[in-house]
């Protein structure tokens, strides 16, 4: 079987996505990439998911943040992003959900976009409402735990032991 001609093959962008949750969050590519699917599926209806055709390509997510490059035809890259905007939460956990740019290629997706993305976490002991807990730190932005559940704070929100 041939190949088609370069002028006929279907033309693809990559969609760069920064993933963020609670520290405990345990996500994966399989779940993701459901919850895109039924996203789109929501948003677009069945005609536009299949034009879209949101496909995750590459997914690393750990210690409540990470990245994703979702595949999407040429074209569908705006009712993509619509239908990603939509997404909530994943298994139960809750995500936000960043597009960060779009490129024609994977590798200028990962180089101008998500090479960077990188953040230093760490947990550390801090002050919070009066008492000491446990937080996990990342720049300026700390998940304090709160008994079972995490809550959002800023650096001037806490004091650092």
């Amino acid at each position: 079987m041939k190949h088609l001609p370069k002028h006929l093959r279907p033309r693809w962008r990559y969609l760069a996505v920064a993933l963020e949750s609670w520290p405990d969050a345990d996500l994966d590519r399989r779940s993701f990439q459901r919850e895109v699917w039924y996203a789109g599926q929501n948003l677009l209806g069945d005609p536009g998911s299949a034009d879209a055709l949101l496909q995750v390509v590459n997914f690393e997510f750990a210690d409540g943040v990470g990245e994703a490059i979702i595949k999407v035809r040429h074209g569908e890259t705006d009712s993509a992003r619509a239908a990603i905007a939509c997404i909530d939460e994943i298994d139960g956990d809750a995500v936000g959900i960043r597009v960060c740019g779009i490129s024609g290629t994977i590798r200028a997706a990962e180089e101008k976009y998500l090479g960077r993305r990188r953040q230093l976490s760490g947990q550390r002991n801090v002050v919070f409402g009066n008492e000491e807990r446990v937080a996990i730190v990342r720049d300026d932005l700390a998940d304090v735990r709160l008994d079972e559940a995490f809550t959002g704070a800023t650096d001037l929100d806490y004091d650092s032991i």
